[in-house]
């Protein structure tokens, strides 16, 4: 199997779909916001044209009240990925979260919930917010604190809920790279400023497309209850100018800023992985380019 990794905005969906044209291949989506139904315009999503008739999986799978699970994603990712090898075509692992990535290519249990330690680290960070949370993730596991945005409040529950489950630090139940698959990994990247520049154009885009329409559509299917998606880049922000908190403006500022953010961490857990072949996103033979790494 193929998968094609990077950051956001590097180019990785318009080479998927290049590749799976190519060669005989089908998109499995890694992608943690595109899981979801209806958010469309905030997470780039290709609509059905721009897929040019390459079967795409797991799109659409999660109501906006569902929780992220990334063990679940894993069963799910799996079972469309042998089902593709088992009809003879290629699959194709295509998406920017790096965790769900892993998750699939590589022998990886996920260690328990309780769900009285799990109620009450929620209910810290519904009271106090993420901040001292956060800070005892430090205390307890700096490692794991580096990884984790300090306003990720579910990453900084589960890490924490871990934590007190296993005794040991939340980096040490992840184990050691061992392939549950074979793949050929390809990772699209562009330099810092070509980015930075990309993703403000695509903030634009967003407002110019309909992103406030998308989200008051989505409200009353409990977009704002939704613990991973009422925080997603873009809806987050969307959510507090339809309140009123921000203005149209500032939304669409912090919205780049905290992508911006994200798509230095995207890049940093990547480039840590020596079997990705990197690719330069703007260069004309970048198909071509793929194309050999693949073969």
């Amino acid at each position: 199997m193929i998968t094609v990794v990077g950051p956001t905005a590097a180019g990785k969906s318009a080479l998927s779909v290049s590749l799976a044209q190519e060669l005989g291949g089908e998109v499995v989506n890694a992608d943690s916001m595109q899981l979801y139904r209806g958010m469309d315009i905030g997470t780039a999503k290709l609509t059905v044209g721009e897929r040019s008739g390459v079967p795409h999986h797991l799109l659409d799978i999660w109501d906006v009240t569902v929780p992220a699970a990334v063990a679940e994603y894993q069963a799910l990712a799996r079972r469309s990925i042998d089902d593709i090898l088992a009809r003879g075509r290629v699959p194709l692992l295509v998406g920017g979260s790096g965790l769900y990535i892993r998750a699939v290519l590589e022998e990886f249990d996920f260690p328990g919930t309780d769900p009285d330690i799990r109620a009450r680290l929620e209910a810290e960070l519904a009271t106090g917010g993420a901040a001292p949370l956060y800070e005892r993730l430090r205390r307890w596991d700096p490692a794991a604190a580096d990884k984790i945005l300090p306003s990720n409040g579910r990453r900084i529950v589960r890490a924490l809920e871990v934590i007190e489950l296993t005794g040991r630090p939340f980096t040490a139940s992840l184990p050691q790279p061992t392939p549950y698959y074979e793949s050929v990994q390809i990772g699209v990247d562009r330099a810092v400023a070509e980015l930075d520049e990309r993703i403000e154009l695509r903030v634009d885009l967003m407002w110019e497309s309909g992103l406030l329409d998308e989200v008051r559509g989505l409200i009353p299917a409990g977009l704002r209850e939704g613990r991973t998606a009422g925080r997603a880049l873009g809806y987050q922000q969307a959510l507090a100018q339809l309140d009123g908190e921000m203005t149209e403006a500032d939304a669409k500022a912090e919205t780049v800023r905290g992508t911006r953010r994200f798509v230095r961490r995207q890049r940093s857990w990547f480039r840590r992985d020596p079997a990705v072949v990197w690719l330069d996103g703007t260069s004309d033979t970048l198909v071509a380019d793929a194309l050999a790494a693949a073969r």
